[in-house]
Formats: C-alpha cells, sequence, structure tokens
C-alpha cells in the first residue's frame, strides 16, 4: 500500500462522547439507585479514557487497547450494578415511580452506548488494526458493504468502507429495540454472547418499565 493509498482512520471523537455520555447519564440516576456515585464514576472514566487517548497518539497499541478495556469493564459494572439495585427495589415500593422510570431510562441509554463501544473496541481486532486496512473484510459482524460486489463497491465509492463507530450503535441500538441484529449477521461466538446480553438487559429494563407503567394505571 503506497502512502497515498493509505486509508483515512475513523474518527475517535464518537467513542469519547459514548463514554462522556454514559458518565452523565450516571449522574441522572437516583442516588438511592446506585451503588457508586457519579463523582467516581466520571473521575474513573475520565483517568481512563484520557489515558486510552494519549496511548493512542503516541502509537502504543497495547497499552490503548489495555486502557480502553479497562474503562469498558469498569462502566459495564457500573451499568450492571445499577441495574440489579433496580430490580432489588422494585418489589419493595419504596421509591418514587418518576425515579424508576428515569433510572430505567438512562440504564436503557447506557446500555446501547456501552455495547457499541464493546463492539466497536472489539470487532476486526479493533480500531486501530482496522485503520490500517484497505477494505474491511473480516470481523466478527458482516455489514452489507462487505458482501456487495467488488465493482459495485468501487461505483459507489465504498471500495475504502470499514466500519465506524456509528455502524457498531446502530447495531446496538436495533439489539436493543428489536432484539436482533436486523441488516448484520452475527459471525462470531464472541459477539454472539455480548448481543445476548446486551438483549437480556434491554428486555429487563424494558420489562421494569412496563410493569411500571401498569402499576402507575
Amino acid at each position: 500500500m503506497t502512502p497515498s493509498n493509505k486509508p483515512t482512520p475513523h474518527p475517535r471523537w464518537p467513542a469519547i462522547v459514548a463514554a462522556a455520555a454514559f458518565s452523565l447519564l450516571h449522574f441522572a440516576m437516583p442516588n438511592q439507585l446506585t451503588l457508586i456515585p457519579g463523582w467516581i464514576v466520571a473521575s474513573v472514566t475520565g483517568v481512563l479514557l484520557l489515558l486510552a487517548m494519549i496511548t493512542h497518539k503516541k502509537g502504543n497499541e497495547e497499552l490503548n487497547q489495555f486502557f480502553a478495556f479497562a474503562m469498558l469493564g469498569a462502566i459495564a459494572m457500573v451499568m450492571v450494578s445499577s441495574l440489579a439495585v433496580l430490580i432489588m427495589r422494585l418489589p419493595l415500593h419504596k421509591d418514587p415511580p418518576v425515579d424508576l422510570l428515569r433510572a430505567a431510562a438512562a440504564l436503557w441509554i447506557s446500555n446501547i452506548l456501552v455495547f457499541a463501544s464493546w463492539y466497536w473496541r472489539m470487532d476486526g481486532g479493533g480500531p486501530n488494526v482496522r485503520d490500517k486496512l484497505e477494505f474491511h473484510v473480516d470481523g466478527a459482524f458482516l455489514f452489507p458493504q462487505m458482501m456487495m460486489d467488488p465493482k459495485l463497491r468501487k461505483q459507489m465509492g465504498e471500495d475504502r468502507w470499514s466500519p465506524g463507530f456509528v455502524d457498531y450503535l446502530f447495531l446496538a441500538f436495533n439489539t436493543s429495540t428489536a432484539f436482533s441484529p436486523t441488516d448484520v449477521p452475527v459471525l462470531t461466538r464472541w459477539a454472539k454472547v455480548l448481543m445476548m446480553v446486551q438483549s437480556m438487559i434491554s428486555l429487563t429494563t424494558l420489562a421494569l418499565l412496563a410493569a411500571r407503567a401498569v402499576n402507575i394505571l
């Protein structure tokens, strides 16, 4: 590959925005429905995110992956712990309906952001590996562009296509709403397991929302 043909790396800012949005959503959770204070979540997320950004800028891919996975693991545990608290407190009827609905909505959106980040970070070796390829040909998900005829792909200007964060966000959104990947088949076991976990979290959260709405009515 000549320097002029080198693919343009996908921007990292959507993933950064997703991490920041998760911290803000945690602040939106009622205090009694969280185990970890919002300032701790924001501090840990911010530090790990900053370290991931620094190591990426310096070209240290191993440390970049380490800090990125550490951050995603931390926010995933925070989300699951908050969901567990919400489930345990629901039968007690101690929390106002507005607080329960606000918490469930924040968790549902957080679920999409967290798993979109996981898919983006893990598919095809991660963004550091995908940025070096001329065209995305192998990964855990079979995107429609990967199945196009090469000539047609070139005519459409997709000959150097590779998935960006928005593609994984769309995938995560569909998984949380339709409980399926819709137009993107899943190829690997780890991706299937993650999607099952995401669907289970989404279904549980939506079931809590529906149950609370029925009780209110």
